[in-house]
């Protein structure tokens, strides 16, 4: 797990370097949520297989996750009658990683982490890879990525957001 976290850290690194921004180190406050380094937020996500990091000058949130079968049951604990709905037609395995790491995204990006998903909701769907998930009366954008059977989502404002595997 640790050897993970490094590598998700390296990559953090590797965005900030595309991104010309400057950033010093990795620090967490008592809750562990990432603490900026100066004025450069950081969000990471790792799995055994892979790792995400990104960088940004405003807060943001990464998540990835193996995109694999999932129950009914599961299904409806992250989502309501109403997420499912936005989805009709797709596959469950696929709006259900794409819901969850979108949640997931947000909460990293707030600093309250898995604690807030159930007041996590995705409100609109903007074609194959972008939400819009409500959280708190705030609205947050989050841009998908799909590659060798995982899924990516990162928190955007109104920039472009580039995507690099490694």
């Amino acid at each position: 797990m640790a050897a993970l976290s490094r590598i998700a850290r390296d990559s953090a690194k590797t965005s900030a370097i595309k991104s010309n921004l400057r950033f010093k180190n990795f620090e967490k406050d008592t809750s562990g949520v990432p603490i900026p380094s100066g004025g450069v937020f950081w969000s990471v996500s790792h799995k055994p297989r892979v790792v995400a990091g990104v960088v940004s000058t405003v807060r943001i949130g990464i998540d990835i996750e193996q995109v694999k079968p999932v129950s009914e049951q599961l299904t409806n604990r992250i989502m309501d009658a109403e997420e499912c709905r936005l989805f009709r037609g797709v596959e469950r395995s696929k709006f259900f990683f794409q819901v969850f790491t979108a949640k997931e995204a947000v909460l990293k990006k707030t600093g309250d982490g898995i604690r807030g998903l159930v007041k996590a909701k995705v409100i609109k769907v903007m074609g194959d890879k972008n939400l819009l998930v409500e959280y708190l009366n705030r609205k947050y954008f989050v841009e998908n990525f799909y590659f060798d059977g995982y899924l990516a989502a990162v928190t955007k404002n109104d920039c472009e957001v580039q995507w690099t595997v490694i």
